[in-house]
């Protein structure tokens, strides 16, 4: 390769380089922390409840969509075909991108916890909606919205397991459910807003030696999805 060639493909590195990183910064994120309190949650550590129940987690998945982000003016940005799923096994998965930085002062953030009707009725689909994700039931039911799996010792069950699937999409079970977190300007730091799901939120008002299985839509699901809407907060 000669000089120029080489000179040439420098320049083109750099480039792209400088492309990528620009595109990177100029983007508003959504950094979700899967919390106990106020430490990051590791899978099969041991945690305590607000009820004195000792229990670990194997799983955590929650499906976000529908995100907006609304403004001082009272202008709003709706961030198309969003649904993301949050893993907990996944990293990345916790931090989203939505949009283009912007000047306006943002007033709060608007999302689902769950999938809508019309996603669930469509049939499987792509991404984070492949059924290989292991959040599909079937047409008939539609999309897990969230999945908890873990042990406690408060569960009289085999192997102490507790399963959490949430879902639903035909009322009177609908288990979507619209959460709004109003934001203060210096909550957006290095371009994201930091929201922390605090699971022992959700735990402090489930009782463990009662309720401990819940794999179809119902009443019992209705009540848990309600309750997560608890979990959510900018931290």
């Amino acid at each position: 390769m000669n000089k120029k060639k080489r000179f040439n493909l420098v320049l083109l590195v750099l480039f792209c380089f400088k492309g990528f990183t620009q595109n990177k910064s100029d983007s508003l994120y959504l950094n979700f922390k899967i919390k106990f309190d106020q430490e990051q949650v590791e899978l099969q550590k041991k945690y305590i409840s607000k009820n004195s129940d000792t229990l670990s987690f194997k799983t955590f998945k929650c499906y976000l969509s529908a995100i907006e982000i609304y403004f001082s003016d009272n202008s709003a940005f709706r961030k198309k075909n969003s649904y993301h799923l949050l893993d907990i096994e996944n990293q990345s998965t916790s931090h989203i991108p939505i949009m283009k930085t912007t000047f306006k002062t943002i007033s709060k953030v608007v999302f689902n916890i769950g999938i809508d009707s019309i996603a669930s009725t469509s049939g499987a689909m792509s991404g984070d909606l492949d059924p290989i994700n292991g959040m599909y039931w079937a047409w008939q039911s539609g999309y897990i919205n969230m999945k908890i799996e873990g042990k406690s010792s408060s569960c009289k069950t085999r192997n102490n397991e507790f399963q959490f699937h949430i879902g639903g999409y035909l009322k009177p079970n609908y288990a979507m459910r619209k959460i709004e977190i109003p934001v203060q300007n210096t909550a957006v730091q290095n371009n994201q807003i930091n929201i922390a799901v605090d699971l022992n939120q959700l735990f402090s008002e489930i009782d463990l030696k009662k309720i401990n299985s819940i794999m179809i839509p119902g009443n019992k699901a209705m009540e848990i999805a309600t309750r997560s809407t608890k979990m959510f907060y900018l931290e």
